[in-house]
């Protein structure tokens, strides 16, 4: 995918504890970028609470390919996009890049909304589909 497919960005520095005995940024650590720069978005963006919330957002499904390797302290910038937009499901579509501009890593990630307390889907709320209907492919 294109760099300028991605509807929104975030540059995220790597730690020292983020590479491994090979010396690169361990497999790990893309998985946990993509969901932070999600549930980041998700929060300061489209007013989402995930501590109050009456639906709250689980991950399905998600997936990484690998294209070229980053170590620590190169930052790694996140592209995000909603590749799909359901009644109760998104998913997220992420590029990774290094200060370069090569690409690190493609993937997806996949969240259903559920009601707090009975784990069942429901639809996305209001506000929060509004915002993602923004980031759509």
């Amino acid at each position: 995918m294109n760099r300028d497919e991605y509807a929104h960005w975030e540059t995220v520095p790597t730690r020292w504890k983020d590479n491994d005995l090979y010396g690169h940024v361990n497999n790990v650590v893309h998985y946990a970028l993509m969901d932070t720069v999600i549930n980041e978005w998700m929060i300061k963006t489209a007013g989402f609470d995930p501590v109050t919330s009456p639906a709250i957002a689980l991950c399905v499904e998600s997936h990484c390919v690998y294209k070229a390797e980053v170590s620590f302290p190169d930052p790694i910038s996140v592209g995000v996009r909603v590749g799909k937009l359901g009644r109760s499901s998104v998913r997220w579509e992420i590029g990774m890049y290094r200060p370069d501009g090569a690409l690190l890593a493609e993937g997806h990630f996949v969240h259903v909304f559920v009601d707090r307390n009975t784990r069942r889907p429901v639809e996305i709320p209001g506000a929060i589909r509004a915002e993602m209907e923004r980031l759509a492919a």
